[in-house]
């Protein structure tokens, strides 16, 4: 296996990988990156209208060459967007790495993302959508995840701690 990232963060939209990220990265003296922001920067859109203009298929593959890009050349810690999941090379590449999978529960969901909130795959009946995207990527997060750090009713600090604690780290 290839050097990479010292901490990959995966789960659903709106658990807090951004933020949980950046604490860590500082925590543990590395830099932080998250694909969504590479695909954004690259493309110069926001991923909603990625989605809207091109379709859900051509996000797959941006996020896709992203993720392989990110974990080919980064070191610190990287948060990865909630479906880069469902492809099966992103899991290989996955595979031995120290990846930690934030969950949360439906109702922490919905107060976390909003129901108004620019999530192109929330856009009708957000409690539902977000159900069935977690029956059909849960699997696939405890797949790749050495550990799962529940988020529901902790603050991004308490998360950090827990992750760090999950994976036996010490800061920086």
């Amino acid at each position: 296996m290839s050097a990479g990232p010292c901490l990959v963060l995966v789960g659903p939209m709106g658990v807090g990988k951004s933020t949980v990220g950046a604490l860590l990265a500082e925590r543990l003296g590395h830099t932080y990156r998250d694909t969504d922001a590479d695909i954004v920067a690259a493309e110069g859109r926001e991923i909603a209208e990625i989605f809207v203009d091109d379709g859900e298929q051509h996000f797959r593959e941006l996020e896709r060459r992203a993720v392989a890009a990110a974990v080919g050349s980064h070191p610190g810690v990287l948060a990865l967007g909630g479906g880069a999941v469902l492809d099966p090379d992103t899991r290989a590449l996955l595979a031995g790495r120290p990846v930690v999978y934030l969950s949360m529960q439906v109702d922490e969901a919905v107060r976390r993302t909003g129901l108004a909130t620019a999530r192109p795959l929330l856009a009708v009946n957000p409690r539902r959508q977000w159900r069935e995207l977690m029956e059909a990527r849960r699997h696939l997060y405890t797949e790749v995840a050495r550990a799962e750090v529940a988020t529901d009713h902790r603050t991004p600090e308490e998360v950090a701690e827990a992750v760090l604690d999950a994976l036996e780290l010490k800061h920086a």
